[in-house]
C-alpha cells in the first residue's frame, strides 16, 4: 500500500475531508493529534446569548463555532432576530450556518481565491462599521486580526469563545511516520495545528509535501523549516484535494507519459 497522507482536521470534519481523498485514490491517516470541546456555557455567554439582537454584524470562525452558536441561539431565540449580517472566513462554516439558521452569510469575494481573516476584512461592507457591535464566535485563542483591525474601524467588538482545542502528542503510528518521513503528504489548516506538529516532525518530515490552506500557513511553515509548502485555495475538502492532487499523483492515476 502506498504511504499514506496525514491529515489532522479533528471529528466529522475531518472524516469529510479523509473521504474526498480517499475518492481521488489516496491512502490516508489520521494522527488524531487535536480534539474540539464545547466550553460550558457561564453567565458572560448567557448574557451573550440573550443579548444576541443588539449585534448588527456576527463572525463566525470555523464550523465548529458554527454548531456551537446554532445550539446556543436554539435555547434563546426560537426565532432568530432581525437585521443581524452574519460573516465567516470559510465556505464550509457558512454552508453550516445557512443549513442550520437558514441566514444568508457574507464570505471573502472568489476572485481572492483565500479563506483567510484578511480576505474577510477585505469586504467592502466591514470597511465602515463606525459604533457598530459585532460579535466573532470562536474557540479559546486564536488570531486576534480581525477584533483588532474592526475595533481600529471604530466596531464596538466582542468575541464568545465557545470552544477549546485540546492538543496531544501523535499515537505511535503517527509518531513514527513523523520521525522517519514515511507519509506521502500533510495536510494543515491552521498555525495552531502546524506549531504543535512541528514538534514531532524531523528532517525526513520537513523534506515532505505539506498542503496548506492560506498563504499565511505557508509563510509560518518556512519558518519552522517546512520545505515544501503547497498552497490551497482554501480549507474545504475540494480545495484541499485539488492542491494534494497538483503536488501528488493519486496511486492508480493515469500519467501523461509524452507519448
Amino acid at each position: 500500500m502506498m504511504a499514506p497522507v496525514l491529515i489532522l482536521r479533528p471529528g466529522e470534519r475531518g472524516e469529510m475531508l479523509a473521504d474526498t481523498l480517499r475518492q481521488q485514490g489516496f491512502n490516508v491517516e489520521h494522527l488524531n493529534t487535536l480534539t474540539l470541546q464545547p466550553l460550558p456555557e457561564n453567565a458572560e455567554l448567557r448574557s451573550l446569548w440573550l443579548d444576541f439582537d443588539q449585534f448588527r454584524k456576527v463572525i463566525v470562525i470555523s464550523p465548529f463555532a458554527a454548531h456551537c452558536l446554532e445550539e446556543a441561539l436554539d435555547r434563546y431565540w426560537p426565532q432568530l432576530p432581525a437585521g443581524i449580517d452574519y460573516y465567516c472566513v470559510g465556505q464550509g462554516t457558512a454552508d453550516i450556518l445557512h443549513q442550520q439558521l437558514g441566514v444568508q452569510v457574507h464570505v471573502p469575494e472568489a476572485e481572492r481565491n483565500e479563506d483567510t481573516s484578511e480576505a474577510l476584512l477585505a469586504l467592502p461592507s466591514l470597511q465602515q462599521v463606525d459604533q457598530q457591535k459585532v460579535l466573532i464566535v470562536a474557540g479559546e485563542g486564536g488570531r486576534d486580526l480581525l477584533a483588532d483591525t474592526l475595533r481600529a474601524r471604530g466596531a464596538r467588538v466582542t468575541r464568545a469563545s465557545v470552544y477549546q482545542r485540546r492538543y496531544q502528542p501523535p499515537g505511535p503510528s503517527g509518531m513514527a511516520r513523523l520521525e522517519s518521513g514515511n507519509f506521502q503528504a500533510l495536510i494543515v489548516t491552521s498555525g495552531e495545528q502546524l506549531q504543535h506538529l512541528a514538534k514531532w516532525c524531523n528532517q525526513a518530515a520537513l523534506n515532505q509535501p505539506l498542503i496548506v490552506s492560506s498563504r499565511r500557513l505557508a509563510t509560518l511553515a518556512a519558518e519552522l523549516g517546512f520545505c515544501a509548502p503547497t498552497v490551497a485555495t482554501g480549507a474545504t475538502p475540494a480545495a484541499l484535494t485539488a492542491a494534494l492532487t497538483r503536488t501528488c499523483n493519486p496511486p492508480g492515476a493515469d500519467v501523461d507519459q509524452g507519448t
